[in-house]
């Protein structure tokens, strides 16, 4: 099954030719989960061929404009093709009121269903969860309250192993041990365990998005060891005070957090509009973290 995370958005607060504010959709099989949605965020869903009506959920992180600032256009987007099916929205408190003044002052009247979950960005807890993924909130430390969050995979089954299968099962037989059942003996076999026919499934995938954020090293033992991390990197090394008065991370912190943890894959964004080019991040991160990429417009990751 497709676990795949699309970065549409790199930049942080002001505008760079090239690059666009956060925004990331995360694709679990045929479902598709947007992650941030900064301005033009439906735009670069456009060019990068992301179906705004196959959204499930969307999850912003905190109320800086950056990081929400597209989600109105979406929307009413979304009403214009004709969805129908509900959408989640989980984000801090008094996003919803935001939601509910813009519709009013605009005279929106959208044919779908939006459902709040409001996040404690205080607290790591379980915020969403469908027959696919469960994904928890991450207390950030920024200026304003500020939620990362944690995708991970619902179990997957074992896969089962045609060369052990012995002929003659029938289709239904077949579904039963795809479900995982062991079958009874019959006038045709032996009965059959589930376990000697099937290879163990693969450890469920795990990915960490940290948004705007103080350096925390605290946070490590939430995300341990998860197959990819998305870690702010605002700043250089050099402007580590800069970072500390923003409430911000630099390049080098990020990798830090990814050395701590233990993750497979570090990606790095949200960059400053100061640095014209990454170059200067990525080796500062992969000098503490040599498995560290640039999160940059377009890059797709499949775990």
């Amino acid at each position: 099954m497709t676990f795949e995370l699309k970065i549409l958005g790199s930049a942080s607060a002001t505008p760079v030719v090239g690059r666009h504010p956060t925004a990331q959709v995360l694709t679990v099989g045929a479902c598709t989960y947007l992650i941030d949605c900064g301005e033009g965020a439906q735009w670069q869903m456009l060019e990068h061929r992301v179906r705004p009506h196959h959204l499930r959920a969307i999850f912003i992180s905190h109320l800086h404009g950056d990081h929400y600032f597209g989600l109105f256009g979406l929307l009413g987007t979304m009403h214009l093709q004709g969805r129908t099916q509900p959408l989640r929205i989980i984000g801090p408190p008094g996003l919803d009121e935001v939601l509910v003044t813009q519709a009013r002052v605009s005279n929106m009247h959208l044919a779908f269903v939006m459902e709040f979950t409001a996040v404690d960005t205080e607290t790591h807890a379980v915020v969403y969860e469908d027959e696919l993924i469960t994904v928890a909130s991450l207390p950030m430390r920024h200026r304003i309250p500020c939620a990362g969050y944690l995708f991970v995979e619902k179990p997957r089954r074992a896969n089962l192993l045609k060369e052990k299968l012995p002929p003659g099962l029938r289709p239904e037989q077949l579904a039963r041990l795809a479900q995982g059942e062991d079958l009874p003996a019959d006038d045709q076999h032996p009965a059959l365990r589930h376990a000697d026919v099937s290879a163990p499934a693969p450890p469920p995938r795990r990915y960490a998005f940290f948004s705007d954020t103080l350096y925390t090293p605290a946070l490590a033992p939430l995300i341990q060891g998860v197959d990819l991390l998305y870690h702010e990197a605002t700043f250089l090394e050099e402007l580590r005070e800069r970072a500390a008065q923003t409430h911000h991370s630099t390049a080098r912190q990020a990798a830090m957090m990814a050395e701590t943890a233990a993750v497979k894959r570090l990606l790095i964004g949200h960059f400053s509009s100061r640095y014209k080019g990454l170059e200067p991040l990525l080796e500062e991160a992969q000098a503490v973290y040599p498995e560290a990429e640039l999160a940059t417009e377009g890059l797709t990751v499949s775990l």
